[in-house]
């Protein structure tokens, strides 16, 4: 495919600041810790780490904050289907294609009551799948093979406007 045929894209991350903040303090906390300990020469608490391990955990805290702040949800229609990918769980896109889909519209929904919150999730009551990382919008595609995967979305309105203009809005 060529990038010409790319009729919607949306690139998203996670906007819930909160979710961040418990990696951020530990790393703050670990930052004081190996500055305090190492470069200070004073044990850091009650029961310190040696120095190496000191720095081994600061550096996977910070390689794992790092990760969390690359969370994001890729979303792109063409012509023959809707590509979709949620790195890092996802390294390359997943593709629908059209004929497999019995319904796609934009809807709205309840992250936390459907499906339990944000993130690569699993619904309640046969919701089946959803891609979500912020607000409380969503493509929503139903397969033939009766299975359901929603795509969470801060561009409703122009996704809804490509589906219509391409006669692919299904409900």
């Amino acid at each position: 495919m060529m990038k010409a045929d790319i009729l919607f894209s949306e690139h998203q991350r996670f906007k819930q600041w909160w979710f961040l903040m418990f990696p951020i303090g530990i790393n703050i906390l670990l930052l004081i810790g190996v500055f305090y300990q190492i470069i200070g020469g004073k044990q850091f608490g009650d029961k310190p780490m040696s120095n190496e391990e000191l720095v081994i955990t600061t550096g996977i805290s910070i390689l794992f904050t790092i990760l969390l702040l690359n969370f994001r949800l890729d979303t792109q229609i063409k012509n023959d289907g809707i590509y979709v990918r949620f790195f890092p769980f996802h390294l390359r896109y997943k593709f629908y294609p059209w004929e497999e889909l019995t319904k796609c519209y934009v809807r709205q929904y309840s992250p936390i009551a459907e499906y339990g919150g944000w993130g690569l999730r699993y619904g309640f009551f046969g919701k089946g799948k959803a891609y979500n990382v912020s607000g409380n919008k969503g493509l929503q595609l139903e397969f033939k093979n009766n299975k359901k995967l929603l795509i969470g979305t801060n561009k409703q309105e122009e996704l809804n406007q490509i589906l219509y203009k391409t006669e692919k809005y299904m409900e």
